[in-house]
């Protein structure tokens, strides 16, 4: 014989309604410091709980260089930017794939530095030159990047790992496959 579904008691709903509530609602946490916990917590601590900071700090600017000398500094050494050179379509389009994708590294090596305090302090001179390469992909995409442009580029990316080196996270180039490029890292 099927018995029939067991209803809940009046008294016991509204316990599984606030328990329910604590699943679906996040709350803050409750802390002895007055003020908001935005207000109060500096960029580099909230970061301070990046595991691996140095290492990912490395494998990302590793990225960044390997694509930049590979896909922008060497092709354009070897003239490969220039009207009438053979291949120049497929280098323009490499190399502004590189660019980009240097640029996210780039941007993720900073987010990772900011984990470890020492890293953190030697690269926030850098972030403005990290920036300034955002327009670059497009100067190359179209053929108007100068000796000037690709050489900004190396400058920043040989900062970016000197200022590693200084702080116990060597950067070691890394060339990114073709499939890396195209994902955006």
């Amino acid at each position: 014989m099927p018995t029939a579904p067991r209803r809940s008691s009046p008294a016991a709903r509204p316990v599984a309604a606030v328990l329910l509530l604590a699943l679906v609602v996040p709350l803050p946490a409750c802390s002895g410091k007055s003020g908001s916990p935005s207000a109060s917590a500096s960029a580099s601590a909230s970061q301070d709980k990046v595991k691996f900071a140095k290492t990912r700090f490395a494998v990302n600017a590793g990225l960044a260089a390997g694509a930049t000398y590979q896909w922008l500094y060497k092709p354009y050494k070897e003239g490969r930017f220039k009207k009438g050179a053979n291949g120049r379509t497929a280098a323009l389009v490499k190399g502004a794939l590189a660019g980009t994708f240097a640029y996210n590294r780039l941007k993720a090596a900073v987010r990772d530095a900011q984990g470890d305090p020492f890293l953190s302090k030697a690269l926030a001179p850098l972030v403005s030159g990290i920036e300034s390469l955002k327009a670059l992909p497009s100067k190359i995409r179209n053929g108007s990047a100068s000796d000037a442009d690709v050489n900004q580029y190396q400058n920043v990316i040989n900062s970016v790992k000197g200022a590693g080196a200084a702080n116990g996270a060597n950067v070691t180039d890394k060339v990114p496959t073709t499939g890396q490029l195209t994902q955006g890292g």
